[in-house]
This record gives C-alpha cells, structure tokens and sequence, in this order.
C-alpha cells in the first residue's frame, strides 16, 4: 500500500466531489444540503488554491481517498492571518489517519504561509473530527449551540483553535 500527501490537482476533483456528496447528504460534516457536482467542486477548487490557501489529497494506491484544504476565515482584512480547514475523508477509509496525515500537512504549510491560527467548526457529536484536531493540538474555544440545522434537528458546533 503506497500512501502520499500532495497538493491537489484539478484532475482530483471528480474524486473530491465523490467524497463530498455522501458527506453532505448524508452526514453532519457539511453545512451544506444538496451535494455540488464537479463544475462547483472545480470552481471552488480554483477560488481557494487562486487566493493561495494550501488544499492537499491523501493520494492511497493512485486514488484519493481524503483531503484537506484551508480557507478564509472571514473575509475582513484584520482575519487575513487566520484560515479555516476543511478535512473529508472517504467513507470506508474514516479512522485510518488519512485525515490527520492531510491536516498535519495543511498546517505546516499554513504556517509557512504566515497564517498565525487556524480554526475549525466541528459538529458537537463528530468524534472522528474532533480526535483528529485534538492529536494535532487543536484546543476548544467555544461552542455554538443549535447554530445549524440538518436532517431535521438542531446540532451544537465546537469551535476549535490551533495556534501556529
């Protein structure tokens, strides 16, 4: 078994956006309802890596089976050295370290990109998300209760904080 951490390509959206459906349909990781089809995926892919944030594949035997990327926190100038990551992992592949692997590399290259905090909004019950941040010095920061609504119910959001 042959695993790498690389920056992601266009060519790895079909992928992408195959992890990322089942997750918004089906799971509480995204905000999101309706799954976005790959022109949104590459669209999204473009305006992130574009504006220079790091978005990295856990690139398994050839295939992605997870990523990670990071993205404005807020859009305001004062919020320009925080980001805020995102971290996807397919289905069967979950508890594997794949996330962790893909994470650890987006704040290594955050920090080299002069990003001073990185944050995370992580569902109330997402054990997975919150170990992974947790392993990689995540801290609590805050929780917003029943800020989201998905799947007909109200669901509480960690907010979690890695300085860098």
């Amino acid at each position: 078994m042959s695993l790498t951490v690389r920056p992601a390509a266009a060519a790895d959206i079909p992928a992408i956006t195959a992890i990322y459906g089942p997750a918004v349909l089906t799971g509480t990781a995204s905000f999101e309802v309706d799954a976005p089809d790959e022109a949104e995926m590459l669209r999204r892919f473009e305006a992130i890596t574009g504006a220079g944030y790091p978005y990295f594949v856990a690139d398994l035997d050839g295939r992605v089976a997870g990523y990670a990327y990071a993205s404005a926190y807020r859009t305001r100038p004062g919020y320009r050295f925080t980001v805020e990551d995102s971290v996807y992992v397919e289905a069967g592949r979950r508890g594997a370290g794949l996330g962790g692997l893909v994470l650890a590399e987006l704040l290594r290259l955050a920090g080299e990109r002069g990003h001073r905090s990185v944050m995370a909004r992580i569902i109330a019950g997402n054990e997975a998300s919150r170990r992974v941040h947790a392993r990689l010095h995540f801290t609590l920061v805050g929780v917003e209760r029943e800020t989201a609504f998905k799947h007909g119910r109200w669901l509480d959001i960690m907010i979690v904080q890695r300085r860098l």
